[in-house]
């Protein structure tokens, strides 16, 4: 991140996404703002800027509101936002000649001049200019002769954010540090200045480093806090007490006194920050100098023992987890679906809808009912591979990454086998979980099974249903296997991997991305396994019918041009004219059973490949090369058939994948 405190530092930025804020504390709300910037800005190869001002604008423009305090001053700014991964961060001085600006002035000199904004991301309350006589609306109307877009925060989220600040201000007033962080997701700071003090913890020896903070600072409730305190980049447990000192007469001033544990060096003159974990108790008199002594050893046992437990809830979350859901239109499969997957769970999670430009109303009903699921909007429908490819771009760094539909029930724990098996080897690059019907639970699912298969030709088929043979679920694939692909149903996957290997091939829209997803995966030398002890249930055909002429279409172009990509350049010059007569039978067959525009469907997806066949083959040598960055072997072959799934099923009268061989 690179942080401005002076306009003129700012150089010529391009395509920027811009919010503009005091983002005082940088609480969850505020958190929620710059994630949707990152997002935007990533989601587009953007640059996302954040805009803030020093001093707070409400210290100018109220001067006699002496009661205001700040959450965050100064550098303990910049470090929440530094954690934040904002690209640009300007901390603009704020003055009342700048507060004189008209709202013209302020969008053509100020943000026009400086940033080139392509995205505005703003509050639907945001005033500027002279007397806050700008709005949204006149941000709206300018955006079409500067050619930016303007993006509104809801009524509802602004109106949180508020009552958040509100909050996590009580809270530290009255020292409940546990509530600010809830509120906060990140410990309460100060930072101050080492400077002299009456040396009355040395009498005790309890040797103090006595603070000095910026007057505007927000202080805690008098009392014992235990804490962490950063030193120049080094971190030591420690205690702080702030408040008067009652048990010495002669001194009746406020201070704060940072107990730092076995450290014994001076550091009078430094700048150190203080977090602090929890109060340990109340500020309190003592009639004695023994009695002080006693209370503040118990105080550093208290501490140390908060410190430890602390430390290690922070070591225990696990491997991070991003659930993530793509939504277009599927307002009723959120209301059916949702609260199966939505679930308290000792795994480390964060959910995520990818809107694909939804226009029914799927966003309200989550914001309303589901405030803790994330939500990544998008402009327009992108499918399931190029929505996703939007959404990984710009969630940032997880452990691994779990494609789920919207049309997805699943168990309370199906998560936990299949993350432990991928924990205990780290060759696993993707699983899934064994896929049953929503409707007829008894059923294997279509997309999926147990496990997919590719054979010769790389037609795909599942353990569990082959062609249109679906099994009953009667414990026969319980086993825990490597498979070839794994099903975009439900599918786990090491974020990293999906990033370096370039993730969702974006022409295929839809149907089969996963499968070449796979394909790449097992080239690098990755296994893909598919987990018996974890099910879900999946409804299917929810986005389109599996009798849908788009559907074969898809299935048929894509599959051809995942062979193009991924199978070795010998086998493809006997491989792709085999594939285009049986495509052509296929194609036949369609219309001697009365579907011409499924025929049709199938004749468009050979055209669309000899008319990209330059585009595919250009596409093989630039993922080849990814792959070759990532490989850890050589490819993996399980899950390949080496047989004709075709001419098993429809000659040898091979239906159940149990009986090939």
């Amino acid at each position: 991140m690179r942080v401005y405190k002076s306009i003129h530092e700012i150089p010529k930025l391009k395509q920027t996404v811009l919010t503009i804020g005091s983002f005082d504390g940088l609480h969850l709300g505020h958190q929620k703002i710059l994630q949707r910037v990152k997002m935007k800005a990533k989601e587009n190869d953007y640059e996302s800027v954040v805009v803030t001002f020093d001093p707070h604008p409400r210290l100018i423009l109220s001067p006699a509101e002496r009661d205001f305090k700040l959450l965050s001053v100064d550098n303990e700014k910049v470090k929440l936002f530094e954690k934040m991964g904002i690209d640009h961060l300007v901390i603009y001085p704020f003055t009342f000649e700048f507060s004189r600006l008209s709202p013209i002035e302020y969008i053509e000199d100020f943000l026009v001049k400086y940033f080139q904004p392509t995205i505005i991301i703003i509050g639907y309350d945001h005033r500027f200019g002279l007397n806050r006589s700008g709005d949204i609306y006149f941000l709206k109307k300018m955006s079409k002769k500067y050619g930016f877009k303007v993006i509104q925060i809801e009524k509802q989220e602004v109106e949180e954010i508020g009552i958040s600040s509100t909050r996590i201000r009580r809270a530290i007033a009255d020292g409940d540090i546990e509530l600010a962080r809830s509120f906060s997701n990140h410990n309460y700071k100060i930072t101050g200045k080492v400077i002299n003090g009456y040396k009355y913890g040395r009498k005790l020896g309890f040797p103090t480093a006595n603070l000095r903070v910026a007057k505007e600072k927000l202080l805690p409730g008098d009392g014992v806090y235990a804490v962490r305190v950063d030193l120049e980049g080094d971190v030591f447990n420690g205690m702080m007490y702030i408040g008067l000192k009652p048990s010495f007469d002669d001194h009746f001033e406020r201070v704060i006194e940072v107990h730092i544990f076995d450290f014994n060096f001076d550091i009078y003159g430094s700048s150190i920050q203080v977090e602090l974990i929890q109060l340990i108790r109340k500020s309190q008199k003592f009639d004695s100098f023994n009695a002080l002594q006693e209370q503040l050893l118990l105080d550093r046992k208290t501490s140390i023992e908060l410190l430890e437990k602390q430390e290690l809830a922070e070591q225990s979350n696990g491997p991070s987890i991003a659930i993530v859901i793509l939504n277009y239109n599927g307002k009723e499969y959120l209301e059916e679906y949702l609260p199966s997957v939505i679930h308290p769970s000792s795994l480390n999670i964060r959910y995520i809808v990818a809107d694909n430009g939804s226009t029914d109303d799927s966003l309200k009903f989550i914001k309303y009912y589901y405030p803790e699921i994330e939500i990544h909007e998008m402009d327009n429908n992108y499918g399931f591979s190029e929505g996703y490819n939007r959404v990984m771009k710009s969630i940032g760094n997880y452990d691994y990454v779990v494609f789920l539909n919207s049309d997805v029930e699943t168990d309370p724990n199906w998560l936990d086998p299949i993350i432990d098996l991928m924990e205990n080897d780290k060759r696993i690059g993707a699983a899934q979980p064994k896929i049953l019907s929503y409707d007829e639970k008894e059923n294997f699912e279509y997309a999926g099974a147990a496990g997919g298969y590719i054979d010769i030709l790389a037609y795909p088929f599942c353990r569990g249903r082959v062609f249109e043979t679906i099994e009953k679920d009667e414990a026969q694939y319980d086993d825990t296997t490597e498979v070839f692909w794994t099903s975009g149903a439900a599918m786990v996957m090491r974020k990293k991997l999906f990033d370096g290997i370039g993730g969702f091939d974006a022409d295929f829209f839809a149907h089969q991305e996963e499968i070449d997803l796979c394909w790449r995966i097992k080239r690098a030398g990755y296994k893909v396994m598919a987990v018996g002890e974890s099910q879900v249930y999946h409804l299917g055909g929810g986005t389109l019918s599996y009798v849908n002429p788009k559907k074969y279409y898809l299935n048929f172009r894509n599959n051809l041009t995942m062979m193009l990509k991924n199978d070795t350049g010998f086998n493809i010059l006997w491989k792709f004219p085999a594939r285009l007569i049986l495509d052509g039978l296929a194609a036949f067959k369609f219309l001697i059973d009365g579907k011409p525009k499924t025929t049709l469907a199938v004749l468009k997806a050979h055209l669309h490949i000899y008319r990209n066949f330059s585009k595919i083959y250009k596409k093989r040598k630039q993922q080849q090369r990814k792959i070759d960055k990532l490989s850890i072997g050589s490819e993996r072959v399980a899950g390949r058939y080496n047989g004709f799934i075709i001419l098993d099923y429809f000659i040898r009268n091979k239906k159940k994948f149990s009986v090939l061989k």
